[in-house]
């Protein structure tokens, strides 16, 4: 067998073996699964997804009704997730960073404080602190029939903030792209715009210029397409406020959960990055008459980014995966709504299946994209 003493040969031979031993578990593990639950009687497969629903789901970040299929409700479970996911994750991001850079202050005040920051959010389970923000949300705002009217068409309660909200008649796929073409101009202007100043050394107002690229396309839409909208104004009834849009006190109280977990992890990741460049670095920018601000944003935290990007892949990874805590506090994430489908059918092997699925594939997305940009940004040796 001459070829089975080629190394790379085994090593694939050692792989398919490896890979047909799992599928042949999970064959075996499946067909008594189904089997046992054959003899009770109890419905296997994925055919309950074509059901009508039949439940209400508080918040959507889609369209849905109660009449709506099973596997609709599944797909207003998994955006609710990702909204409040990348939510948390941006607006984490941005406060982490101004968090991590903090810790480094020369001012021992400011120092202390976002270090006690960091020391609170990081040592407390983070569900504990969706329980305190919800309770804190709910017992600081008064009822509905006392809701506060902060302007015309704006109630606050306990129930959320309610406002006024536009609805497109007609035009909103136009607008839609639109906003993608101006984003897409905006970025390639920016970055064109940015390279010849590194090659000629003469400025110009690239965010200016960017910002008018951006806004060109949906001018263009608001003139030629026919764009049509009407606003929703809320109305205070005796027991519930009616129209408009409903920021519940669920999605708030997960949304600062998240964003604040999220930005304790990323000050110590931001700060870890920015201590681990050399002190020479800062010398070299102060000798060239550089502020600290300045050498900051232009020399210290572009090298810093190649160090802080790996840890930051887990941290968002984490964020998305703890966005199921949102069963705690009533928000209709994923694994709440999945939980309602299991309840209703019975089918709870196939309804687990699905969300554990989706997480593993999002999770898989989140990790390729990242390690993308850290392969775009990190330093290639000539």
């Amino acid at each position: 067998m001459p070829l089975f003493y080629d190394a790379r040969i085994r090593a694939y031979l050692y792989q398919v073996i490896a890979i047909g031993v799992v599928l042949l578990i999970a064959w075996v593990m499946f067909s008594t699964a189904s089997a046992n639950l054959a003899k009770q009687d109890i419905a296997t497969g994925f055919g309950f997804l074509a059901r009508q629903a039949g439940f209400v789901i508080t918040e959507t970040a889609i369209t849905y009704e109660p009449t709506d299929p099973i596997g609709r409700a599944i797909l207003v479970g998994i955006a609710n997730t990702g909204k409040v996911s990348l939510l948390a994750a941006l607006l984490g991001t941005i406060l982490g960073l101004l968090v991590g850079i903090g810790r480094l202050s020369h001012n021992p005040v400011l120092s202390r404080l976002m270090l006690a920051y960091v020391e609170a959010l990081r040592n407390v389970p983070l569900l504990l602190y969706l329980l305190l923000w919800y309770s804190l949300i709910i017992s600081a705002f008064p009822p509905v029939k006392q809701a506060i009217q902060m302007l015309p068409g704006v109630f606050l309660s306990n129930s959320g903030l309610v406002m006024p909200a536009l609805h497109w008649e007609s035009g909103f796929s136009a607008m839609v792209t639109a906003l993608v073409v101006g984003i897409v101009a905006a970025a390639s202007v920016a970055r064109i715009l940015g390279r010849r100043r590194v090659v000629t050394g003469k400025d110009r107002p690239i965010a200016l210029i960017a910002t008018i690229a951006l806004l060109l396309p949906l001018v263009a839409a608001l003139l030629l397409a026919n764009i049509s909208v009407t606003w929703d104004v809320p109305e205070l009834g005796r027991f519930r406020l009616s129209g408009g849009y409903h920021l519940r006190p669920e999605f708030v109280a997960l949304l600062l959960g998240l964003t604040l977990s999220v930005s304790a992890n990323v000050a110590e990741i931001v700060r870890a990055g920015i201590q681990a460049v050399s002190k020479g670095q800062w010398e070299a920018a102060t000798a060239l008459g550089l502020s600290r601000a300045r050498t900051l944003k232009l020399v210290i935290l572009p090298q810093a980014l190649r160090i802080i990007i790996p840890p930051l892949t887990n941290t968002y990874l984490t964020v998305f995966k703890n966005s199921s805590l949102a069963i705690a506090i009533g928000y209709p994430d994923l694994v709440m709504v999945s939980n309602t489908i299991m309840n209703q059918t019975g089918q709870a092997i196939e309804s687990i299946a699905i969300f554990m699925g989706v997480y593993l594939g999002l999770s898989i997305l989140i990790s390729l994209v990242m390690n993308w940009y850290n392969a775009k940004v990190a330093l290639r040796e000539r």
